[in-house]
């Protein structure tokens, strides 16, 4: 069962950081990421992206992958959603 929780940001600090929401997620999975807190699975939905995609991204930014048995579980369950395992 997934349960969504909102979370309220003011605009003024959106504007102020020059993002748009899309981007707000992005960074923030980003940073979760980077400090171990969110498996690449769970990141890159947070970041509504695909999993090439948030690669990329991390790769582009040079930080380096966290892979473990949880990644790949996730990762194999990620392809096996989108049809491609």
């Amino acid at each position: 069962m997934n349960i969504i929780t909102t979370l309220e940001v003011l605009q003024d600090f959106i504007d102020s950081a020059r993002l748009t929401k899309a981007e707000l997620k992005v960074e923030l999975a980003v940073s979760l990421y980077s400090q171990g807190r969110l498996s690449t699975g769970k990141a890159r939905q947070l970041a509504d992206m695909t999993l090439w995609e948030f690669r990329q991204l991390l790769a582009s930014r040079r930080i380096s992958p966290n892979y473990d048995q949880t990644d790949l579980d996730e990762d194999i369950t990620s392809l096996r959603e989108m049809d491609q395992l």
